[in-house]
């Protein structure tokens, strides 16, 4: 019953003051949080960070959830179907939001936490094997700078390399960098096989921004025209013939239009959390670059886009990236993953025979959704397709082990292909 899901006020209280996620995330915070459904409502006031007993009304810095029992019995689910395991999700789900806008924005953290501690405590895994072992020790990759001739301007393309054999050309996530590839440098199964190469896109990471461009006077807007010359030029600086190409959301939007517009640059790419389009309005999603709303928000609802059942230290590490970016990045990289990216015209035109094509979707994944990966491979004759159960939209960084157990079909494969 929704009663019982919706903790009264005082025990919800109790939960939040005693968990530091929440009180950090809840700083300066002024106004109060309302969960409610048909004939009942729980919350806290919230007084300079503090919470306290009290379902608050309407005003300034108040905001307000609600939905249907059964929406919140499912939500407290020891681990929660897809699209009702974060609150954030679940607005598309049946939850309705409303009060203040900019407070959603600016506590939003606060707000998914203390949701998260209606529930019992779940199980929060732990790192993989290459995370632990005797100190100190040096993990594989090496990285190093290129110099790149990118629209015109000499950029520093920041790259980390590790493995022997088919050059493996990797594309981290909007807002992100490739620090997400770690875990596959470690994993000797991939890395006796595959020379791989992870990359920082321009701004992103450590390829530092053009000194020979104005770039802080103007909007930053990734193009598809820019972003595919980015691994275009790279392999040929690297001197890497016909790479395999692997990128995720953004990268995996990237890996199909690379199958697309240029098939004879590579021969295999694969798509993680792919689509022939995404679409949505980026207008509506200013708080990923507001003055009065910090950093922390965007990387707490990437969070959203992670599977409850994948281990805490990593999505948690997921997740920092986010937190840790140049500001505009990625709201800036997100308009080509909602406006400028559309394959639906082309995808049927893409020849498998010359490029051949995997694409790979998390069960947990809100955005690059099971069946926007299904329906690019349904559209791209000769593709083949994975469900990756029981992860979300970051199946590399939240849980390398179960990313593994579909990856590695995926790249032998490659590799007797080419051998």
């Amino acid at each position: 019953m929704a009663d019982d899901a919706l903790l009264d006020t005082e025990r919800l209280v109790a939960r939040c003051v005693s968990d530091g996620e929440f009180m950090m995330a809840a700083r300066h915070w002024n106004g109060g949080l309302r969960l409610g459904t048909t004939g009942f409502a729980t919350g806290f006031r919230v007084s300079a960070g503090t919470p306290v007993p009290g379902v608050p009304g309407e005003g300034s810095g108040v905001v307000s959830l609600e939905a249907p029992p059964s929406i919140w019995d499912a939500i407290v689910e020891p681990v929660p179907a897809p699209f009702l395991h974060d609150i954030t999700a679940a607005l598309g789900q049946g939850v309705v939001r409303a009060g203040d806008e900019l407070a959603w924005w600016q506590y939003a953290p606060a707000i998914q936490r203390a949701v998260e501690l209606l529930a019992e405590p779940r199980p929060s895994g732990g790192p993989s094997p290459a995370d632990s072992g005797p100190l100190p020790r040096t993990d594989s990759p090496v990285g190093r700078y290129i110099h790149l001739e990118l629209d015109g301007v000499d950029h520093r393309i920041y790259h980390e390399e590790a493995g022997q054999g088919i050059p493996l050309l990797l594309q981290h996530t909007a807002g992100s960098h490739g620090t997400q590839w770690r875990h596959l440098f470690e994993n000797r199964a991939i890395t006796d096989r595959f020379r791989l190469i992870a990359y920082d896109l321009p701004y992103h990471g450590k390829s530092v921004p053009p000194v020979g461009d104005r770039w802080w006077s103007r909007p930053y807007r990734l193009t598809g025209e820019f972003l595919r010359s980015v691994p275009l030029q790279l392999a040929a600086g690297l001197g890497l013939d016909r790479p395999v190409f692997m990128g995720c959301s953004v990268g995996g939007l990237l890996a199909l239009d690379l199958a697309s517009r240029h098939p004879e640059r590579f021969r295999h790419v694969i798509s993680l959390e792919g689509a022939l389009h995404i679409g949505g309005d980026t207008g509506r999603l200013t708080g990923f670059w507001h003055p009065q709303v910090g950093n922390e928000t965007k990387a707490r609802m990437m969070q959203a886009l992670t599977s409850p059942t994948s281990p805490e230290v990593y999505r948690k590490e997921t997740i920092q990236t986010y937190a840790a970016g140049w500001p505009p990045a990625f709201l800036g990289d997100l308009h080509y993953y909602m406006v400028d990216y559309d394959l639906r015209d082309r995808a049927a035109e893409i020849d498998t025979a010359t490029v051949g094509v995997d694409i790979l979707s998390g069960q947990y994944d809100t955005s690059g959704t099971v069946a926007h990966g299904r329906a690019a491979h349904e559209a791209i004759a000769g593709s083949t397709f994975t469900e990756m159960v029981g992860v979300g939209h970051f199946p590399m960084s939240e849980n390398p082990e179960a990313f593994f157990r579909s990856l590695l079909p995926v790249l032998d494969r490659i590799a007797e292909t080419a051998g």
